[in-house]
C-alpha cells in the first residue's frame, strides 16, 4: 500500500475539479486501474468483503478507511465470508461474485456453501447463499467444506462456471475441485456438483484463465501435499486437465489462494497469492503463463491485511464512482475503537489532546486510557497508554477503566500540598506537585472498579504533563455513597470537570441513571459535601432528553451548557441532548423545541452518536463537538463496545442556541495554526 489517504483526497478533488473540457477528453470505458477484493484476517468481524484500488496492479490502497463494503451477516448463513472472486461478465458492465460461507472460528471444516453476488456498478450487490447438505439432501448431505468459489464463462457452452473445492466426512476424502453451471440469473446453480480436477491429494483455491497466446485454459490452484501452487492446462473447461511440473510461486513461504488477472497492457500476467503465514500478499509478473518473475510484497499496515482475495482492470468511469461511493474519510479520526472522548486544549504545549476509553473488549473490560495529539483536529498522533487501573498505577481499583475527563490547571501554591484530603496513601504523597504557583497541572477523573466495594468508583491522577506519567490519588474520590439522596440506582461514571470562568471555581459532575454535581475543594481531589445536588433533567424520552448518562458541560456568553446522553450506549438511537441554567449547579432548562444537539444519521450508516465532549479554540468563538458513533459493521453485533471517535463543528443561533449536528463522513476542515 503506498497511497495515503490525503493522497486520496488530493485524488478524488482533482476528480471532481477538473476542467469539464480536460474531463470529455478522458473516455471513461478506458481501463485505467484494479479493484481488489479481499476480506482482512480469521477474526469473524473482518471475514467480510473488503476493496482497495491500484493504478498498476502492485500497490493497493483500501477504499472506505480498509472497512468492509458489503456486510457479512446480511448474506451469508454463518455471518461471515472469506475468498470472494470477481468477474466482469461478457457484456462488459455485469460482475459477478462468489464467497465462500464460512466463519472460520468454527473449524476449518463447519462451512457448507457459498454466496453467488451479482451487481452493474460494483457498489449494489444482490445476493443468494446456497447451502449444500440442504439443497442437495441425498448425494451431497454430508459435506463439510465448500471452499474458494470462483466463476468463469464457459464460452462452448455459453453459461458461466463456477467451480470450487469440495470435500465430504466420508473415509478417506479429501479435497477436489467440483463445478456446476449457475443459472442465468446468477442466483443459483444448476444441477449437482461435477468432479472437474484433482491433484491426487488435498486440491484447493482453484483459479482458471483462458490464455489466447497458446488458445488453452490455464488451471492455477494449491496442492496440499506439495506445499505450494502448480498448474495445468486444458483445451476445455471440461476436458480432461494436463498437469504442469514446477511450481508457480517464487517464495518458500506457505502459500494459498492464487489469483491470475490479464494486466491492462493486454500482454502481460499479473499472479498474486497470499503468503497467509506471514500475513503479506505477494505479486509476481509473467508473460506467457510459464515463467514467473516476483514484483513485490504488499505492505500491510492499519485496517489493510489483505487475505486472499482476486483483481479485475476497472474502467476510469468505474474508479471514478468507487472513489465516490467508497472514497477514504476522515472520520473515525482515531485509529482503532474507542469512545467516551474527551477533548483537551494544553496551553502548555499549544496542542489538542483526546483521552478515550479503549473500546473493543466484550463486557467493557478495558483498563487503560490513551491519549492521542493532534495540532489541526483532524490527525491524531498515539502518544500511548497514560494510565492503567489494573496494575500498580492505580492501587484502589481492578479494571474497567471508563469515561475519562481532564482539566488543566495552574499548579497550586505550596500550602495547598499540605491541604491534601485526610487518608492520603503513599502513593498520594508521591504526586508531582511542582513547586510554588508558576506551573501548570494536568487533573485525570475516571472510573473504574473497585473491588472492595463492588461498584464503579470515580477516582483522579494527577501530571505536570498532558501526556503523563499520571500518579493516582490512591483512593476513590466519588463513591456510591456521595449519590445525592433524590438519585435511584445507576453507577457513579462518566465524569466530567469543569472550571466556571465567573467565579473561578472547580466543578465535577457524574452520573449514570442520574446526573450529580458538586463543587471541587481547592485541592481538586475531593469535593465539598455539602455543594452534592441533584441534578438530573426532567422528563423527557429515549426519543428525547430521558437522562442516561454521559453529561458535559461548558460556558459560553453567560450561559451554562449541559448535555448528556439519551437511550443505552449500544443503541443506533444513543444521542446527545441539552439544556441551559444561570449556576453552574443548575436548576437545568429544557427547552422542548430546541434540545437536539446531535443523533444518527443512518443514511449515511452513521448511528449511536454520543457521550461527547466540548472544545472551543482559544480566544474564537469556534467551537467543536468529538462524539463516539458506533462502527456501523457492528450494529447487529456488540455495537456498545465497538465505537469509534468523530468530531463535527458545534454552532449556535442568534438566541444562543445549539443548532443541531449533522454527523460528517469527513469531520470539518483541519484547523489552521496561526503563527
Amino acid at each position: 500500500m503506498t497511497m495515503t489517504k490525503k493522497l486520496f483526497a488530493s485524488l478524488l478533488s482533482v476528480l471532481c475539479t477538473c476542467p469539464v473540457a480536460a474531463q470529455q477528453s478522458q473516455d471513461p470505458n478506458e481501463m485505467v486501474a484494479y479493484l481488489f477484493t479481499y476480506f482482512n484476517s480469521n477474526d469473524p468481524k473482518d471475514e467480510q468483503i473488503c476493496y482497495a484500488l491500484s493504478d498498476d496492479g502492485y500497490n493497493f490502497t483500501p477504499l472506505n478507511d480498509g472497512m468492509p463494503v458489503i456486510e457479512s451477516d446480511t448474506i451469508a448463513f454463518t455471518q461471515c465470508v472469506r475468498d470472494p472472486h470477481i468477474l466482469r461478465c461478457e457484456d462488459g458492465k455485469t460482475f459477478y461474485m462468489v464467497a465462500t460461507d464460512m466463519r472460520s472460528s468454527l473449524g476449518w471444516s463447519s462451512n457448507r456453501g457459498m454466496v453467488l453476488l451479482k451487481s452493474t456498478d460494483l457498489i449494489h450487490w444482490q445476493h443468494s447463499a446456497i447451502n449444500f447438505p440442504t439443497r442437495y439432501t441425498k448425494t451431497w448431505k454430508n459435506v463439510i467444506r465448500v471452499w474458494a468459489p470462483e466463476t468463469i464463462y464457459d464460452h462452448q457452452k455459453g453459461k458461466y462456471m463456477v467451480f470450487y473445492s469440495l470435500r465430504t466426512s466420508d473415509r478417506n476424502s479429501y479435497d477436489k475441485i467440483y463445478y456446476q453451471y449457475a443459472n442465468e440469473d446468477f442466483t443459483d446453480l444448476e444441477g449437482e456438483p461435477q468432479w472437474l480436477f484433482d491433484a491426487g491429494n488435498a486440491t484447493i483455491d482453484g483459479d482458471i484463465v483462458f490464455n489466447e497466446a497458446d488458445q488453452l485454459y490455464h488451471l492455477f490452484y494449491k496442492q496440499e501435499s506439495g506445499r505450494g501452487i502448480y498448474q495445468a492446462v486444458a483445451k476445455n473447461l471440461t476436458d480432461r486437465w494436463q498437469m504442469i511440473d514446477g511450481n508457480v510461486e517464487q517464495t518458500k513461504e506457505a502459500v494459498e489462494g492464487v489469483g491470475v488477472c490479464k494486466a491492462i497492457d493486454g500482454k502481460s500476467w499479473i499472479i498474486m497469492y497470499d503468503c497467509y503465514g506471514n500475513g503479506h500478499y505477494q505479486f509476481c509478473k509473467s508473460d506467457d503463463l510459464k515463467t514467473f518473475q516476483f514484483v513485490q510484497n504488499t505492505e500491510t499496515k492499519g485496517k489493510f491485511t489483505p487475505r486472499h482475495g482476486t483483481i479485475i482492470p476497472i474502467t476510469r468511469a468505474e474508479k471514478e464512482r468507487l472513489l465516490q461511493s467508497f472514497g477514504n474519510h476522515r472520520q473515525p479520526i482515531l485509529t482503532g475503537f474507542h469512545a467516551d472522548p474527551e477533548v483537551l486544549y494544553s496551553t502548555k504545549t499549544k496542542k489538542y489532546y483526546i483521552y478515550s476509553t479503549t473500546d473493543g473488549t466484550p463486557g467493557w473490560g478495558g483498563h487503560d486510557f490513551s491519549v492521542f495529539s493532534s495540532t489541526n483536529l483532524i490527525d491524531w498522533t498515539d502518544e500511548g497508554k497514560m494510565l492503567d487501573v489494573k496494575g500498580d498505577q492505580v492501587s484502589w481499583a481492578t479494571g474497567n477503566a471508563w469515561a475519562p475527563c481532564i482539566i488543566e490547571r495552574p499548579t497550586p501554591n505550596p500550602s495547598l500540598r499540605e491541604g491534601r484530603r485526610k487518608g492520603s496513601s503513599a502513593n498520594q504523597m508521591s504526586l508531582p506537585w511542582g513547586g510554588g504557583g508558576g506551573g501548570l497541572q494536568y487533573y485525570f477523573y475516571f472510573s473504574a472498579h473497585n473491588p472492595q466495594s463492588n461498584r464503579k468508583e470515580i477516582g483522579v491522577a494527577v501530571s505536570d504533563s498532558p501526556t503523563g506519567p499520571f500518579v493516582d490519588s490512591g483512593a476513590p474520590i466519588i463513591t456510591d455513597a456521595d449519590r445525592p439522596k433524590e438519585a435511584r440506582g445507576g453507577q457513579a461514571i462518566d465524569v466530567d470537570v469543569f472550571r466556571d470562568p465567573k467565579s473561578g471555581k472547580y466543578y465535577l459532575y457524574w452520573g449514570n441513571g442520574f446526573m450529580a454535581g458538586a463543587e471541587l475543594n481547592d485541592d481538586m481531589m475531593s469535593v465539598k459535601k455539602e455543594t452534592i445536588t441533584h441534578m438530573t433533567p426532567k422528563g423527557g424520552t429515549l426519543q428525547t432528553w430521558a437522562f442516561r448518562e454521559g453529561a458535559y458541560v461548558f460556558y459560553r456568553k453567560g450561559t451554562y451548557y449541559f448535555m448528556w446522553s439519551v437511550d443505552d450506549t449500544g443503541s443506533p438511537n444513543y444521542h446527545v441532548c441539552y439544556g441551559t441554567s444561570k449556576s453552574p449547579l443548575g436548576p437545568i432548562t429544557i427547552d422542548q423545541d430546541h434540545y437536539m444537539v446531535i443523533s444518527q444519521r443512518p443514511e449515511d450508516g452513521i448511528y449511536g452518536t454520543a457521550h461527547n465532549s466540548v472544545l472551543q479554540i482559544p480566544g474564537r468563538d469556534e467551537w467543536y463537538i468529538v462524539y463516539h458513533r458506533i462502527n456501523k459493521h457492528f450494529l447487529h453485533h456488540e455495537p456498545g463496545i465497538h465505537r469509534e471517535v468523530c468530531i463535527d463543528r458545534l454552532t449556535f443561533d442568534k438566541q444562543g442556541r445549539i443548532i443541531p449536528v449533522t454527523p460528517t463522513l469527513d469531520g470539518p476542515a483541519p484547523l489552521v495554526v496561526k503563527k
